[in-house]
């Protein structure tokens, strides 16, 4: 958030975060006042008009943030207030007088430095004068403004508007836009910032993720193009296809495509390749869209990979969903974050076709850009699998992204004879040299196994050479 925001949120001047019911307003507020009381030692002051102290702080204790705690420890008021217009008799001009009391003895109190007022639509339920309730708006922000707070005041999207009143938006020196969108049944969340003087910040639709433990942003910096171009090589786990790439593999931090029709091995050459790195001592995080776990731990016996060994030993970890689950941009973000959280020196995507039953290829492409660029940027090897289909030319991706790879190898299958044989070529592999030929392989109990010689064309028709 700081990264999209260029440093955060404007000291010591009010912020709005506005968006529908559900999309993570209070959370985000509450995000940046209780870790500003506990990194940074800055006391707060909660006000809430809708929920309770007691409501809130369950709320956010499942998150993992402590209030109670905050409470003892005289960091953090809370304090609830109760708007009911059934109870309330006007007599006279409707002002906020009372409620700067309030804010200004628990301020005081604690030498507060950070506020959130959620949410300030309440304050205002059932005024019919609505030039009383715009004089009183611009009141509250230029007193949140002369006391020099860092404010957090959250808003419900109005129709046609940010708000429903129109006019937050415009006393505010920062706004933010959360919006949760349901597509296809897909739901997925995204904010934006709409506003901030005096600053430049990201003023893209950037996807975040809300989960246990609490709300995170995808980082802008996986959008550049200033990672490092490392020289160290790395096995494929075939001493054959080392072969291939000049005998010694793929560079370190570079990406890597193997697309083929269905049974070519994909995912095979992916295990040797997983295989090869644990036993170098080195982590993997393997992102499956198709196959659990379990399921590709046994098929991977069958050809004499054991990678339940390395998942013992903590080297390997497997992060498994049907991608129909969630949206593209829930799926960036929570690939990230497990990055973030395992810091592993390979990746496998396996396969990222899988990901257009939930995006078009021009998003598909978009999501795994930036996941490229992530990966790049930490200086990991990233591996991902793409499923041709049978009548489509092997040098074609569904996902369209052959470019934005390094190396490309295509595996293929060829009927002979009544038998069908598997074929393997290096198409592209950036500032290596590589072998141009095509090569013959075979999957064994013992691996993958490519032959000597390359295969012929006789007739029209495929024939090995031994």
């Amino acid at each position: 958030m700081d990264e999209v925001t260029n440093g955060g949120l404007p000291q010591g001047r009010p912020t709005l975060v506005c968006g529908g019911a559900g999309s993570g307003k209070t959370l985000l507020a509450a995000s940046f006042l209780l870790n500003g009381i506990v990194q940074y030692g800055e006391p707060g002051v909660l006000m809430t008009f809708e929920e309770t102290g007691e409501e809130l702080a369950r709320d956010l204790a499942s998150l993992g943030y402590d209030v109670g705690k905050l409470i003892d420890e005289g960091k953090l008021i809370v304090d609830y207030v109760r708007v009911e217009r059934s109870e309330i008799e006007e007599t006279g001009e409707y002002d906020l007088e009372g409620l700067f009391v309030r804010l200004e003895h628990a301020i005081s109190s604690i030498g507060a430095r950070r506020i959130m007022l959620d949410t300030i639509e309440s304050l205002f339920a059932g005024l019919s004068n609505p030039g009383i309730l715009r004089a009183e708006l611009r009141r509250l922000f230029r007193w949140l403004k002369d006391k020099g707070l860092t404010a957090v005041l959250t808003g419900e999207r109005g129709d046609g508007g940010l708000t429903r009143q129109g006019l937050e938006e415009y006393v505010s020196d920062a706004v933010i836009l959360l919006d949760h969108r349901v597509q296809e049944q897909v739901s997925t969340r995204r904010l934006r910032i709409v506003k901030y003087r005096g600053s430049h910040h990201g003023t893209n639709e950037y996807p975040f993720l809300i989960d246990r433990e609490g709300l995170s942003v995808l980082p802008v910096t996986s959008l550049g193009l200033s990672h490092p171009a490392l020289k160290e090589r790395v096995s494929t786990g075939v001493d054959q296809v080392d072969e291939m790439l000049s005998g010694r593999g793929y560079y370190r931090g570079s990406t890597v495509l193997l697309s083929g029709t269905a049974g070519t091995g994909k995912t095979s050459l992916a295990a040797h390749f997983v295989d090869a790195a644990c036993r170098r001592g080195e982590r993997c995080l393997y992102f499956l869209f198709e196959e659990s776990p379990q399921q590709l731990v046994r098929n991977m016996r069958s050809i004499g990979i054991d990678l339940q060994q390395w998942v013992d030993r903590g080297l390997l970890h497997f992060r498994a969903d049907r991608p129909s689950r969630f949206g593209l941009e829930t799926h960036l973000a929570a690939m990230h974050r497990a990055v973030r959280e395992f810091k592993p020196s390979v990746t496998v995507t396996d396969p990222v076709t899988n990901l257009l039953t939930v995006g078009t290829q021009s998003d598909v492409r978009s999501m795994l850009t930036r996941v490229i660029d992530h990966l790049k940027l930490e200086s990991i090897t990233g591996l991902f699998t793409s499923l041709t289909p049978g009548k489509t030319e092997l040098e074609e991706t569904d996902a369209g992204i052959s470019s934005l790879m390094d190396t490309w190898i295509v595996l293929s299958i060829h009927e002979h004879n009544r038998m069908r044989r598997r074929w393997l070529s290096v198409l592209n592999s950036r500032c290596m040299a590589h072998s141009h030929s095509v090569r013959e392989y075979m999957l064994t109990d013992q691996g993958l196994r490519v032959l000597d010689g390359e295969p012929e064309t006789r007739g029209g028709r495929a024939v090995a050479g031994v």
